[in-house]
């Protein structure tokens, strides 16, 4: 049985409880971050926990821990399960609290984290899709627990015997329901730029960083629904899945409806890039100890 984090407390999951009060079960008030650990090394921690800070900042909830404490408290439930690949899910709401929308004045945020086994690249691959009008609001920048429109968008995907949808404002690309897209058109390999209707992703920034100055730079530009469609690859990003290239778009193959040769190129750079990052990491100590925050 994994062990999770809440409140201050190491626990077994299936014995951890909140309150049906709680802000984040009523109104999906809260924000959260998922992040991939390798042999008890986190990858690009210190970039998920500025995007975790970033959200609590957009939704006006005082970060709970210190850069430090959050690091301890990484370090805790990582150590306290069985050494694996795994992706830890870190949450944090507004806490319990009469209902009333409007936010309490003096919050006592809900924080959970739990760990899950690293999700495998879908097989086979490369994987279908489909297109979908994105109907979300105007703050698809933070990373926000009321995900139910990205819920919806999955299963339609699903339902259509598709991996992942790839959603479309005003005739532009913004991203999948699930992932950052890439394509490759006019021989650039391009990607939206971040914008209040984008989701910063780590591994979209990291294989942009990666391929800065080299003959795969890519570029951030507007992206239209027809650019999309007639382009020579198309593929997904996540912290848990990495790159994933895409065989086809409402049912039409693009290409050989095969990994194309510019995704094998930048899949084994990226691949190189993310090892010799992971190396400088550090693993996880077992002996840090969370530190509560002073009242």
């Amino acid at each position: 049985m994994s062990i999770c984090y809440l409140n201050g407390e190491l626990l077994p999951l299936a014995t951890a409880r909140i309150s049906v009060l709680d802000r984040g079960f009523i109104f999906g008030d809260g924000v959260y971050e998922v992040i991939p650990i390798f042999d008890d090394r986190p990858f690009r921690l210190d970039e998920h926990l500025t995007r975790l800070a970033r959200s609590l900042d957009a939704i006006a909830l005082p970060n709970p821990h210190t850069i430090p404490q959050w690091r301890a408290l990484v370090s805790a439930v990582v150590t306290a399960n069985p050494p694996s690949e795994i992706s830890l899910y870190i949450q944090v709401t507004r806490g319990p609290a009469p209902r009333n929308h409007a936010a309490p004045i003096d919050p006592t945020p809900t924080v959970f984290a739990m760990v899950s086994p690293l999700t495998s690249t879908p097989a086979p691959l490369p994987v279908a899709t489909i297109t979908l009008a994105d109907i979300r609001w105007a703050r698809c920048d933070i990373k926000a627990v009321s995900l139910l429109p990205n819920v919806m968008f999955r299963s339609a995907a699903q339902a259509a015997g598709a991996y992942e949808a790839l959603l479309i404002r005003d005739g532009w690309l913004t991203e999948g329901a699930a992932s950052n897209v890439f394509v490759i058109a006019d021989g650039r390999i391009k990607t939206p730029p971040h914008s209040c209707y984008i989701l910063p992703g780590v591994t979209r920034d990291v294989l942009v960083t990666a391929l800065k100055g080299s003959a795969d730079e890519v570029l951030e530009t507007a992206i239209s629904k027809d650019e999309l469609l007639a382009a020579d690859e198309v593929w997904l990003t996540s912290s848990t899945r990495d790159l994933v290239p895409v065989a086809s778009i409402d049912g039409c193959a693009l290409g050989a409806a095969a990994p194309g040769p510019v995704f094998r190129r930048v899949t084994s750079h990226y691949t190189q890039y993310k090892r010799a990052m992971l190396v400088t990491v550090a693993p996880l100590n077992a002996r840090q100890r969370i530190s509560r925050p002073s009242a």
